[in-house]
């Protein structure tokens, strides 16, 4: 076993923001809980390659609306964020590498905590961008799947390759060029999301976890699995099991999925559909394994010896948060520099070790571990190329499919 321990809501989809809010990873807070194209450095006219490379440049025709700048004359930016997801100072309650960042630049953040779950953050700022109105914030964190519906309602800006050497440089190839936003033109990972299998070593007794098909199949865990109510990672986790790529599966491949978790589902194989709130059941050996987001085993970790977790050989999913520019944002240019700002190693490693999720930042690693060195070292927060070869994405969904699909795992989940 290969383990590492130490538009407008339809009813299922408002059904689904009302799981997500008692038990998806808006149920409680994420601290809480828990190179270029060459691989080169750019050059006085390296910026000029950019499009070469897969990121067009940007203009007013393409990606949303823009407004008039204002940030030469403004040294600002709004900027809205999930609750207890950025480094905080215990004493003063402040955020250093914000305070860098304004010291650096002379550019002020006006930092907000006001995205508490993707779809609720949607419908609290989608009249204002469908009307074409400023929402009065320069850059928002929403994870991939929303980020692909606001990039194709074409809600955001085109970002401009010139305000972003760091972030072009230094992304990740694990998060280069997703299906709904290849070559990064509109967004830039803010933390990456690993969705593995967790156990309780003490709890399992001596069973061997190594896979989906040991968690739905071995007859021993009977009642003591847990799968997630986020459906792109139960789901895609099963796929990977079953042999099916959740980058192009077909609505026959979803189907057998759900046939198989409802068959675990019948034989009460399956404990129950949870948020992070497994994570007290695993924890107390109630669960004895489970699917896991890596950035809350992280934290459990460093409580309990008894909890670890496997990568499935078939590979595992992950997703990402990503900063985007709303159409009509007053300080475009400002955002961009926030947004390259966390991609220079010294910020980006000081954010992984208070947050300990995945560095979206390739060459971190050494700067991080001058701050905390098991988090290094640790693959849930670093992973390594052979284990970024392993990674899946879901693919971006129609609108159509999106509530077929959603209706399918809520009666799945009894949501």
């Amino acid at each position: 076993m290969e383990q590492y321990e130490p538009d407008r809501l339809t009813p299922v989809e408002a059904a689904a923001v009302r799981r997500s809010l008692r038990n998806g990873r808006a149920a409680m807070t994420r601290r809480s809980l828990l190179r270029a194209c060459a691989g080169g450095a750019l050059t006085v006219g390296g910026l000029g390659a950019l499009s070469a490379c897969g990121i067009p440049a940007a203009n007013k025709t393409q990606g949303g609306v823009s407004a008039d700048d204002h940030s030469a004359t403004e040294k600002v930016v709004d900027f809205s964020n999930w609750p207890e997801y950025i480094d905080v100072d215990d004493k003063t309650k402040r955020h250093p590498t914000l305070d860098t960042f304004a010291r650096q630049t002379g550019i002020r953040v006006k930092y907000t905590e006001d995205i508490n779950d993707n779809d609720e953050f949607f419908g609290k700022i989608q009249p204002e961008l469908a009307a074409g109105q400023d929402t009065g914030r320069d850059l928002i964190v929403l994870t991939d799947w929303l980020a692909a519906r606001m990039i194709r309602l074409g809600y955001v800006q085109k970002l401009d390759p010139a305000n972003l050497p760091h972030a072009f440089a230094d992304l990740s190839d694990q998060f280069r060029s997703p299906d709904w936003d290849p070559g990064r033109a509109y967004s830039y990972p803010w933390q990456g999301i690993s969705t593995v299998i967790a156990f309780n070593k003490q709890a399992l007794g001596g069973v061997e976890v190594k896979s989906i098909s040991d968690l739905l199949d071995n007859p021993r865990l009977k009642g003591r699995v847990g799968f997630l109510t986020e459906m792109r990672d139960s789901v895609g986790m099963t796929m990977l099991d079953m042999g099916i790529d959740p980058a192009k599966f077909t609505g026959d491949d979803y189907d057998k999925v759900i046939a198989r978790l409802q068959k675990a589902v019948d034989k009460g194989q399956i404990r129950r559909f949870t948020g992070n709130d497994y994570t007290s059941d695993l924890t107390k050996g109630d669960l004895a394994a489970c699917v896991a987001w890596g950035g809350d085993i992280v934290q459990l970790q460093a409580d309990n010896p008894h909890v670890g977790y496997v990568i499935p050989d078939a590979g595992y999913m992950t997703s990402t948060d990503n900063m985007l520019i709303p159409n009509k944002a007053r300080h475009k240019t400002n955002a961009e520099r926030l947004i390259d700002f966390y991609y220079e190693p010294e910020p980006a490693a000081q954010l992984a070790a208070y947050i300990n999720y995945v560095s979206p930042v390739a060459g971190v690693k050494p700067y991080l571990a001058k701050i905390d060195k098991s988090a290094a070292d640790n693959p849930l927060i670093i992973p390594d190329k052979a284990m970024q070869a392993r990674s899946h994405a879901f693919r971006a969904l129609t609108q159509k499919e999106e509530t077929a699909y959603q209706q399918k795992f809520s009666k799945l989940t009894g949501a």
